[in-house]
């Protein structure tokens, strides 16, 4: 069995948060997942599933999220607190991961469906992979990101600046590479380089 093959039959849920430019490099990568065998849970944040944005409408993408995956959008605290004493999931995907998901993340705060999700997820000891797209990553967003390196379970797919000259502080994640990293952090590892040249 090659790894990619690994991921056929693995439960996984897939969390995006508002971090509307990259919606459709997510939506992709979520199709690619579908089509390797995985069994996805969408996951919204509550700016993801309700603001209308240039990238589309909330209706829009959470009907796409559906049509992928076929099942409901879970949307709420509520829906998405049973995920960890239901064990769900063999892994969760943040894809994008904002700024403000980061910092929440990295102190522990838990008023979104996202960050609730990822706390239940968690109780289990099964790895969070996280997909940073943000403009402040090389700078207020950092220490976060170095908080988060720092915990366990924590995964990141790798990223690179999106735009050094006009966004000097801003990181964005190789979407492409969600599937790999997913498998490096089924078995405890990292995938590197986590940073790198565009």
């Amino acid at each position: 069995m090659s790894d990619i093959e690994k991921l056929s039959g693995l439960r996984v849920g897939f969390a995006v948060c508002g971090s509307f430019c990259t919606f459709a490099k997510a939506f992709a990568e979520l199709e690619e997942l579908v089509s390797l065998g995985c069994e996805i849970t969408p996951i919204m944040s509550h700016n993801a599933y309700t603001l209308d944005t240039r990238f589309g409408t909330a209706q829009q993408h959470a009907a796409r999220m559906f049509e992928i995956t076929g099942k409901t959008v879970l949307h709420e605290i509520t829906t998405t607190e049973p995920i960890g004493p239901k064990k769900m999931f063999d892994v969760l995907v943040v894809a994008p991961c904002t700024g403000n998901t980061l910092a929440k993340l990295a102190l522990g705060i838990t008023d979104t469906p996202v960050c609730m999700a990822v706390k239940s997820h968690l109780r289990n000891q099964r790895p969070v992979v996280i997909a940073v797209s943000t403009n402040d990553a090389l700078s207020g967003s950092a220490k976060n990101i170095g908080t988060l390196r720092n915990y366990k379970n924590f995964y990141f797919v790798p990223a690179a600046q999106d735009d050094p000259a006009q966004k000097p502080f801003s990181l964005v994640a190789d979407f492409k590479k969600i599937p790999q990293t997913i498998l490096e952090a089924l078995d405890g590892r990292q995938i590197q380089p986590v940073f790198s040249a565009v």
